[in-house]
């Protein structure tokens, strides 16, 4: 989807405007200037236009401070990407040389940009906006984010300026697979290999591919779409613009897609960065999968496969529903087991079950075990029910929705995970009142 990256001075309302457009609250508002440090991604919808909002941290020039060093970078990385750009002002405040000065490298952009009066909270306040057309980066809009005065006219602008995708440039049915992981893991080298010709650099250097993309082709009669993202570093060692960037970029594919292919490296085994990556899918309620590669370079025994994937799963605890293929991207062995099991994990994500085999089941499992009290008052389940698919989602109705201990509801997704193979897909369940 497009993106629009809203940048300014600290302390002009950024976050507010982007909890306007979002309709939420996911960025954190406060008088004291920096309090957003990290990138806020969400989506908001204009005019039938779907497009992604990132808030970032006040751009501060100058600065030696790592906290402001690092808002600037990231500002810089949310202009790098975007499709479009709200500079955001205070227009009660007037133009400062703060304010000059991120204008000077907003002018460097090869993009459209879009300059925001905002705190223009009456009439009378708004016509002070007109100062800001000296900045000379276009048209200005006078708005107040904290009442909404003037957003729709600053929407209208924005889907205007927006580039529109063609909703036929990708099938319907195409299963879209993210190639995620670690630097130098062979994401790059994997996805070459299921390609048949180099569509991505491969090198030995961390961090070489610094873009997601996208490439459409055929396996098997079925349309798929392979994202070869950038790789991931822990917050701690991201330095430079580049890295920030990739990061940015990988946490938008997973979102993107289907299924999100985890990329290990059989040397160095699963660690702590992985498996956040591994919950943040599961958040998104995307189809999972871990691709263990190099494994030609792997010592082995009668039961090193064995071994290893029992250790990731021992390491994962809620997560060890991920299935594990062992692959080696170099010699592509058993790359295309990737894929099939890609397939099979979009395919698990789609199924529908009936209500009638749903409640069924539930029968059985109230006779191997029981809810247990809810202040001394036993829990009824009467019935369950899938209310979505493609992510499945559960709903137990029951007269005390609150009372179900989470040791339960593991239970419950357990079974359905046994009846029903889910394996890869996460599996949600709610709890309601039965009226």
């Amino acid at each position: 989807m497009p993106l629009v990256a809203i940048v300014g001075r600290p302390n002009v309302g950024k976050s507010t405007l982007f909890n306007r457009l979002t309709e939420n609250r996911r960025a954190i508002v406060h008088d004291q200037p920096g309090v957003t440090r990290d990138r806020v991604y969400d989506s908001a919808e204009w005019n039938g236009l779907v497009f992604d909002v990132v808030d970032t941290g006040g751009f501060v020039l100058r600065e030696t401070d790592f906290i402001e060093k690092s808002i600037r970078e990231q500002a810089a990385i949310a202009i790098e990407e975007s499709d479009l750009i709200l500079f955001v002002v205070d227009v009660q405040t007037g133009i400062t040389d703060l304010d000059e000065e991120v204008a000077t490298v907003l002018r460097k952009a090869d993009k459209p940009i879009v300059v925001v009066a905002n705190k223009s909270d009456n009439t009378k306040i708004g016509w002070a906006a007109s100062e800001f057309y000296q900045l000379g980066l276009g048209d200005v809009f006078a708005i107040s984010s904290i009442n909404g005065t003037g957003t729709g006219d600053l929407l209208d602008e924005v889907v205007k300026l927006l580039p529109k995708n063609d909703p036929n440039l990708i099938p319907e049915d195409a299963v879209k697979v993210a190639i995620v992981g670690r630097p130098n893991v062979g994401k790059s080298l994997l996805t070459n290999a299921l390609l048949g010709f180099d569509r991505s650099i491969v090198n030995d250097a961390s961090g070489t591919t610094r873009d997601s993309v996208d490439t459409l082709f055929e396996y098997k009669g079925r349309p798929v779409v392979l994202i070869d993202t950038a790789g991931l570093r822990r917050k701690s060692r991201v330095t430079e613009n580049v890295e920030f960037y990739s990061q940015l970029r990988t946490e938008r594919a997973i979102r993107d897609a289907d299924v999100a292919v985890l990329m290990l490296d059989a040397t160095q085994g699963l660690e702590s960065q992985d498996i956040k990556v591994l919950k943040q899918g599961e958040e998104m309620s995307k189809g999972l999968l871990i691709a263990v590669n190099k494994w030609d370079l792997a010592e082995k025994s009668t039961n090193t496969a064995r071994d290893f994937e029992n250790g990731i799963k021992d390491r994962l605890r809620t997560l060890n529903y991920v299935p594990v293929v062992f692959i080696s991207a170099l010699t592509k062995q058993r790359v295309t087991k990737v894929l099939d099991m890609a397939l099979e994990i979009a395919d698990r994500r789609k199924k529908t079950i009936p209500t009638s085999e749903l409640n069924e089941l539930l029968t059985s499992m109230l006779a191997k075990h029981k809810p247990p009290m809810h202040r001394n008052r036993p829990v009824k389940i009467n019935y369950v029910t899938q209310v979505n698919a493609s992510p499945p989602v559960f709903a137990f109705f029951c007269n005390y929705p609150t009372g179900i201990p989470e040791a339960y509801r593991r239970f419950l997704e357990n079974q359905l995970r046994m009846k029903y193979d889910f394996t890869g897909v996460p599996v949600s369940i709610s709890f309601r009142k039965k009226s």
